[in-house]
């Protein structure tokens, strides 16, 4: 009768979240997001629930794979663009259209109400983490410089969404739809001359190393384009937890994260500019003129995603105006 007494307390089940991305260890979003937000379950658990961290797609498959091996169970938890599958998130695209915002911490906020509001469908079999996009997005290019839509004509330049692409198409370049991880190897080979992305992501992949020349807009307009991010956790990994579990989850989930991943975006564009700076890179600046012409030719994309939008039942006139109308207000809060 007194064995069950004397016997040791049954120690609670660890919990192990395989957490797997395309990011190599030296990149911020490994260190600033991915890293902490581990350390920080497993602190507030008691080692109750850890992280098994799978950089730089070592746990098999591709960056366009990502959001399915969560879904299906492969993967607990990760980070990727929906970008990658082209066409298959469009509610979020919203904020992968041209010349829509300067920031990355205000957009990433209105890109998470946004994402409550229209895109939660979009996601299903996940529970959303965070949702964000990076910093101010831009061309570089390795055999000559950027600085008139002319100049665009006969290039090979990589796009990472479906937008970013339909832009490259519309100011005259050849895009190429591919992830971050590919661009250096063919930038090397000549398969590439350019290349859209943030500063944040350059030093990560060496990209200043395989261009010479970086094309930034006129300050005062929006930023060329914008890639959006998913932090994403396979939804019955997390039904399954405990409910204290749970409540750490919840904890370092949603809109203040959002936003805070977006500002450490913002703080990675200084960071990237100078290491093509210490490499003598060239920064080549459009002038307000150009750039409008640039916005113009761009124009038609907003309308055409708005008409995609109709035909799939949805009101897509509101939803580009919600888009933008969010990205203002946070704007205006943002220090």
């Amino acid at each position: 009768m007194l064995a069950p007494l004397l016997s040791p307390p049954v120690q609670a089940q660890e919990v192990v979240l395989k957490f797997h991305h395309m990011w190599p260890t030296v990149a911020m979003g490994h260190n600033r997001v991915v890293v902490p937000w581990c350390d920080t379950l497993a602190a507030e658990s008691k080692g109750r629930m850890k992280c098994q961290i799978l950089p730089a797609m070592s746990g098999g498959g591709t960056p366009a794979q990502l959001v399915d091996r969560v879904k299906d169970g492969v993967d607990d938890v990760t980070i990727t663009l929906p970008g990658y599958t082209a066409g298959r998130f469009p509610v979020m695209e919203a904020f992968e259209l041209p010349f829509m915002t300067n920031k990355a911490e205000p957009a990433s906020a209105a890109a998470w109400d946004y994402h409550l509001k229209y895109a939660t469908k979009e996601f299903q079999g996940t529970k959303m983490i965070a949702t964000w996009v990076h910093d101010e997005g831009f061309v570089s290019t390795s055999g000559k410089p950027v600085a008139t839509l002319a100049d665009f004509k006969r290039l090979k330049i990589r796009g990472a969404s479906r937008q970013s692409t339909r832009l490259l198409a519309a100011l005259g370049a050849t895009p190429v739809g591919m992830p971050i991880t590919g661009v250096s190897d063919a930038m090397s080979k000549g398969t590439l001359d350019g290349y859209m992305t943030a500063w944040e992501i350059i030093p990560s992949f060496k990209l200043h190393e395989v261009s010479k020349y970086h094309t930034e807009i006129e300050e005062s307009r929006p930023s060329m384009f914008t890639a959006g991010f998913v932090f994403l956790m396979n939804q019955a990994r997390y039904d399954a937890l405990p409910a204290d579990l749970k409540a750490i989850v919840d904890r370092h989930s949603g809109a203040t994260l959002s936003r805070q991943i977006g500002r450490y975006w913002d703080e990675a564009t200084a960071v990237g500019r100078k290491a093509a700076a210490d490499r003598g890179n060239v920064f080549v600046k459009v002038s307000a003129a150009e750039t409008d012409q640039w916005m113009k030719v761009a124009a038609p994309l907003a309308d055409d995603w708005v008409a995609d939008m109709d035909k799939r039942g949805l009101p897509g006139k509101q939803m580009l105006q919600d888009a933008r109308e969010l990205i203002r207000k946070h704007s205006a809060t943002t220090r």
